[in-house]
Order: C-alpha cells, then sequence, then structure tokens
C-alpha cells in the first residue's frame, strides 16, 4: 500500500461537475444499491459509499462510519485532510481498487466504476486499521492535528481511535473484490438507469423522454425533437442536458443500446437486423454506439447474455 498522507491538508480545488455525475447520482438512489449498501455494512461492519468521480465535497454520513473519521470530519483540518485523501484516491483508482493510508494510519479504498473506457463512479470503504492502533501512531497523528491548528477533544478522540475496527489484510482485500464484483454489476445497469424516466424530470424533458421511447427507430433529429415538446433547440439543449447529465444524441443512443439488448438476448435475430430495427443508420454505427456505451461489442454482449 502507498505510504502515509504526511503533507499538509489542502481541499482539492472547485471542478466542473463531471459529465457521470447524474449516472452516479442515480445509481446511489437504486434499490440495488441500498440493499447492497446495508447487505456489506451487516456483513462487514464497514461504512460503504457511491461516490460521484471528481465530487470533492465533505461525505455525508453513511452507516458504519469510524467514529474517528467523524471527529475528524467536523475539523477543517480533518475534513481537508479526507477530501485531499479522496482526491488523491481517484487519481490512483482510475482502472483498479486502491487503498491509501490518511495521516492517522487508517486506510480507504475506492472501487471503480466503468464502462469500457469511462469511468462512471467509486465505490469507496475502509476507516479501518489494518494492524492494532498503538499510543506512538494515536501520538504522531495528534501532533500533526495540533500543528495543523485544529480544535478537538483529544480525549475523545483518543478513545475512539482506540475502538477503531481492526482488520488482516487479508480479510480486507477479500471484502475489495467483492466490491469490484459489484462494481461490475452497477456498471451493466448504468445505462438502463440513465435512460428511465424520473419523477423529478421537468416536464419538457419527461414529453421529450416519451417521444424518443416510442420514436426510436426513426431517424430522430434534435430539431424534430425540440418541435414535439414546443420548445426552441437551443432551450431543449440547455434543460435537457441540466437534466439528464447527457445530450439529446448520446440519449438517443443510449435508448437504441438498451432496445437493442432486449433484441440480442433472441439467438435468431442477426446482429444486422437488430441495428437496423433499432434505428441505427449503420452496422458500424451501432457497433461503435453499442461498445462505447455498454463496453463491449454487440457480439461479445450476446455471448454472455444468450
Amino acid at each position: 500500500m502507498p505510504n502515509h498522507l504526511q503533507e499538509a491538508p489542502a481541499p482539492p480545488e472547485a471542478q466542473e461537475p463531471h459529465p457521470e455525475a447524474e449516472i452516479a447520482q442515480r445509481l446511489s438512489e437504486t434499490a440495488l444499491f441500498r440493499d447492497y449498501q446495508e447487505a456489506f455494512h451487516r456483513a462487514t461492519g464497514l461504512p460503504l459509499a457511491l461516490r460521484p468521480v471528481a465530487a470533492y465535497e465533505k461525505a455525508q454520513e453513511v452507516p458504519g462510519e469510524n467514529p474517528f473519521c467523524a471527529i475528524l470530519a467536523k475539523t477543517n483540518a480533518g475534513c481537508a485532510n479526507c477530501l485531499r485523501m479522496q482526491a488523491e484516491l481517484e487519481k490512483k483508482a482510475g482502472l483498479e481498487p486502491q487503498t491509501l493510508h490518511c495521516f492517522a494510519g487508517l486506510c480507504d479504498t475506492a472501487v471503480p466504476i466503468r464502462v469500457g473506457d469511462r469511468l462512471i463512479a467509486f465505490l469507496q470503504t475502509g476507516q479501518i486499521l489494518l494492524h492494532q492502533p498503538n499510543r506512538e501512531e494515536f501520538s504522531r497523528a495528534t501532533r500533526q492535528l495540533l500543528a495543523w491548528g485544529a480544535q478537538v477533544n483529544l480525549k475523545s478522540l483518543e478513545e475512539a481511535y482506540f475502538q477503531t475496527r481492526v482488520l488482516d489484510r487479508q480479510q480486507y482485500e477479500g471484502m475489495v473484490a467483492l466490491l469490484s464484483t459489484f462494481a461490475e454489476h452497477l456498471a451493466t445497469i448504468s445505462n438502463s438507469i440513465t435512460v428511465e424516466e424520473s419523477a423529478g424530470d421537468p416536464a419538457l424533458v419527461a414529453n421529450a423522454k416519451k417521444y424518443i421511447q416510442s420514436r426510436y427507430r426513426d431517424a430522430l433529429s434534435l430539431d424534430a425533437a425540440a418541435r414535439a415538446v414546443n420548445a426552441s433547440t437551443r432551450h431543449f439543449c440547455k434543460v435537457f442536458k441540466q437534466a439528464t447529465g447527457i445530450t439529446f444524441t448520446d440519449y438517443l443512443a443510449r435508448v437504441r443500446v438498451e432496445k437493442a439488448k432486449h433484441l440480442l438476448r433472441n439467438p435468431h435475430l442477426r446482429v444486422s437486423e437488430i441495428a437496423f430495427e433499432t434505428g441505427f443508420e449503420s452496422i458500424s454505427q451501432f457497433n461503435r454506439s453499442f461498445k462505447r456505451i455498454s463496453g463491449q461489442s454487440p457480439s461479445q454482449f450476446r455471448a454472455q447474455a444468450v
């Protein structure tokens, strides 16, 4: 595992919302994730969160949060260090799970949720020790906090630190492996989540989604979709992107890919038939869109699904 983060904490600079942030938000609200989060906590005692990419803000409380971390999060220095660690984890965990130690010796792990070459979000857990808590490490952590000017009740902090969950490395790595499998499952449903209707959609967007769902086989244009919902093209583009996190063109392609997935489960239909049945103009366009959105080719998807 990487070395401890020793430098004074500085929170990451504010960034523009990541284009996949809406997908991550929708995934975190699914019953699938909520059920798994609860089951993971019951089985391991550890917290589990789903974090959008580059969402550098104070983490929300989740079941199983370490009391030591909860105390630190209430101090400016501790919160800044957590944000810094989250940013560092994201840099290292783009392709595979990564674990880092904070200045107090606790470790956090980020597991990427990826669809092909697209990074959707992270599953994050940890706030545990891989060795028994000791007086020397606690003293070093408190000296660092005091050097940063943190105002904290050291007695409460000490009690929380020595109650920190301790796991052996092999046991913890097994838990991370489980999260990697779950991340793959979340990735497979990410596109279906994206194209679902949302109760929070503005009327214009809700009507546009219904229009696309009913006309996806046709050669739909942005202008035609805007006219169908009685909006100017410019206004339609702005509202649709704000509500869904993606463009009209990308949304249409995702709807077509979801329809194609259902048809690909029928081994009697040729891939070329499915491509044109779902509104794609050519086999090459179908293959490119399917691979970009699902992370695999139509043939690969069929081989796994049939």
